[in-house]
């Protein structure tokens, strides 16, 4: 089982992607023996009603080659040979049995989502053969679960079993005076329906253990808001992590865009989501451009594509959404957005000539037609 949550408060909250990762990792799954029984049953005694004929009289003819013999079987025996040969019949009924329920264990923890092999689940865990542990496990709460399930399919299993009897009473009494083929029949046609009806007396089972399973590892998984800020700090830290972000975000940025941001004048981000490039020359732009866009990941790449060519980075969410869902790469900043603009790269100017310091930004008015939220949805 997987390591328990040591953060500190009341476990609440849904298990991260990691952590469920994690667990799995370990061979803490979902899964249900009862749901993988009620398959592999009802899968067997399918597979029986589809080649119940074909089984008969492979087994008939197995029979009366066997019995059938002459002298070459006699100058010339070979008893490896001659139960070859009298098994070959058998070979696709009994496959086909042995094919059909071993799919159907494999389709168990495929519905449940844990089908996979992981070597850390056979690994030998101390904790495991610790006695006190295994008392807890059987008197716990989890032991009378067992325990209640287990009476449960005695008292499912054993009804349905004495109802097909009694409903089959009839039939069994004079089953002798029809003859052995007529009585093998009525044998099949009996096991088979009670393979089915039992295996699906075993599904209902499965409907009751499946959500308690389902609960059960919920428990086991659940997280505090301290375990979910300790991970989020751990991922968020890690070097090898924060390399790698970096890395994917760069991929996505084409060459062309790399060299316009370089050229930027600045670039405006909502801090989450998007970001925008803008260059101004003058004599050569007759107003801002937009040299580069983006949003989430690429966002974060020309951010970091900025800060690397020392092209100065500012936080206006609103007006670099108005200019994202305005404006296009290599177009002009749309008309209604030259006073905010001139704004900025006048702040800028007067930055690098050391008459501003860049920690006071300067206000600026976004008109009410050009406010968007995160969707594109214009709010004025």
């Amino acid at each position: 089982m997987a390591e328990q949550s040591n953060g500190g408060g009341e476990r609440t909250e849904k298990p991260t992607a990691k952590k469920l990762a994690d667990a799995a990792k370990e061979g803490d799954l979902l899964q249900s023996r009862e749901l993988a029984t009620a398959l592999v049953v009802m899968a067997g005694a399918g597979w029986f009603a589809m080649a119940g004929p074909m089984i008969m009289t492979a087994m008939e003819d197995m029979l009366t080659q066997a019995l059938r013999f002459g002298p070459g079987d006699v100058m010339d025996f070979s008893p490896a040979e001659r139960g070859a040969s009298l098994l070959s019949g058998l070979a696709l009924p009994v496959g086909g049995i042995m094919l059909a329920t071993i799919i159907a264990a494999i389709a168990a923890p495929a519905m449940l989502g844990s089908l996979g092999f992981r070597t850390k689940a056979f690994m030998p865990k101390p904790s495991k053969l610790n006695p006190a542990a295994g008392l807890k496990r059987m008197f716990g709460m989890n032991g009378l679960v067992e325990l209640g399930k287990s009476f449960l399919k005695t008292i499912v299993l054993g009804s349905i079993g004495i109802w097909l009897i009694w409903s089959r009473l009839a039939e069994i009494t004079v089953m002798g005076a029809g003859g052995l083929q007529s009585a093998a029949g009525e044998i099949g046609d009996i096991f088979i329906t009670a393979c089915l009806v039992m295996g699906g007396g075993l599904m209902l089972i499965a409907g009751v253990d499946v959500p308690w399973q389902m609960f059960q590892r919920f428990k086991r998984l659940a997280m505090s808001k301290q375990d979910l800020r300790d991970e989020h700090k751990e991922s968020e830290g890690s070097p090898e992590l924060k390399g790698h972000i970096r890395r994917k975000q760069m991929e996505v940025l084409s060459g062309s865009t790399r060299k316009a941001v370089s050229e930027a004048n600045v670039v405006l981000m909502n801090p989450t989501h998007f970001a925008v490039a803008l260059r101004y020359r003058p004599g050569k732009d007759f107003a801002p451009v937009v040299v580069a866009r983006g949003c989430d990941a690429i966002a974060f790449a020309i951010k970091d594509l900025a800060e690397a060519n020392k092209v100065p980075v500012l936080q206006y969410p609103a007006l670099a959404r108005a200019i994202y869902f305005t404006s296009r790469a290599g177009q002009v900043v749309d008309e209604a957005l030259f006073v905010a603009v001139a704004t900025i790269l006048a702040f800028l100017y007067r930055v690098e000539h050391r008459m501003s310091a860049q920690s006071d930004l300067p206000p600026i008015d976004v008109p009410e037609t050009m406010l968007f939220d995160a969707d594109g949805r214009k709010q004025g």
